[in-house]
């Protein structure tokens, strides 16, 4: 497994590309995700958050040449729709879960 850099050939379940930095970023996301998730406001913030960051590595990795040094993170095809499918629904369950929050506030 390669440092960063698309040359690593390491493939999570033989078909997300891997690095030793996309390891961490990943990790870095889910010990913020557990600090924030202490009030309902933070996680709604997480979801919301980390899906916007979800959805531009989405972008990033459709609009990358895969093969240069610009796909430093790494990223495949299959990362991409990870990405996509995370952001979209980390993003829809902030901004439902965040109505139905507000709503019992007023009760």
């Amino acid at each position: 497994m390669e440092a960063a850099g698309h040359e690593s050939h390491a493939e999570l379940l033989g078909i997300l590309q891997v690095s030793i930095l996309h390891n961490v970023v990943h990790l870095l996301f889910g010990v913020a995700g557990l600090v924030l998730a202490r009030t309902p406001a933070n996680a709604r913030n997480y979801l919301i958050g980390g899906g916007a960051v979800y959805l531009v590595l989405w972008l990033y990795g459709l609009l990358i040449d895969k093969t240069s040094s610009a796909n430093f993170v790494p990223v495949n095809v299959a990362d991409d729709w990870l990405h996509f499918f995370l952001g979209v629904g980390m993003v829809a369950l902030g901004v439902l879960l965040g109505r139905r929050t507000r709503g019992h506030a007023r009760d």
